[in-house]
């Protein structure tokens, strides 16, 4: 008996391509239009989502190390308890978020040359998706401290709940739309 075939990398969780298509019908359109095996396609996204990390991990190391630093702030000792709190909720989130981006490299490294890539894969984009979750919620707590001391609380809430929409139609909205909108036409 042949093991079970393992999930397509271009499928969710029920069984749907990104662009909303059976993982097969995935396949066939990446062997007709880019001429490409499974294990190229395989290569490609493993290449796409090393790209993709390399964007993100350097802002959010960027944010957690700036945040890691504002303790030894002077102005840090007058904050009171609720921007104490949202602080650290902050670099729970910006530290999380970095060892979530940075995990993929882990994967690879304990898988490197086990013949893995389609678990791999899968595995690297869940970790990618829950590492900018978290990266969402850091800049949404700093702008939420930041604008709260400076300007008071009305004014920290109400630009972190903009920065929370900007981010989830740039983030959620966006990409969805353009996946609801299918494949386009070769332009060759």
């Amino acid at each position: 008996m042949s093991p079970a075939p393992e999930p397509s990398a271009n499928s969710d969780s029920t069984g749907q391509s990104s662009a909303g298509q059976l993982p097969s019908d995935d396949e066939a359109w990446d062997q007709a239009e880019r001429d490409e095996s499974p294990t190229q396609r395989l290569d490609r996204n493993w290449t796409d989502l090393l790209q993709e990390l390399r964007v993100v991990q350097t802002g959010v190391q960027l944010l957690t190390g700036f945040l890691l630093t504002l303790p030894f702030q002077a102005r840090f000792e007058r904050l009171n308890t609720f921007q104490v709190n949202v602080y650290l909720a902050t670099v729970a989130a910006a530290v999380a978020s970095t060892a979530l981006l940075i995990a993929p490299v882990s994967v690879h490294r304990l898988l490197f040359r086990q013949h893995a890539r389609a678990a791999m894969v899968a595995a690297a984009h869940r970790l990618a998706l829950a590492g900018i979750t978290l990266l969402g919620v850091a800049l949404v707590g700093v702008v939420l401290l930041i604008f709260d001391v400076v300007r008071g609380l009305a004014a920290g809430v109400t630009a972190a709940a903009l920065i929370a929409l900007l981010m989830c139609a740039l983030w959620i909205a966006v990409p969805l739309s353009l996946r609801r909108g299918g494949r386009q036409p070769r332009s060759e």
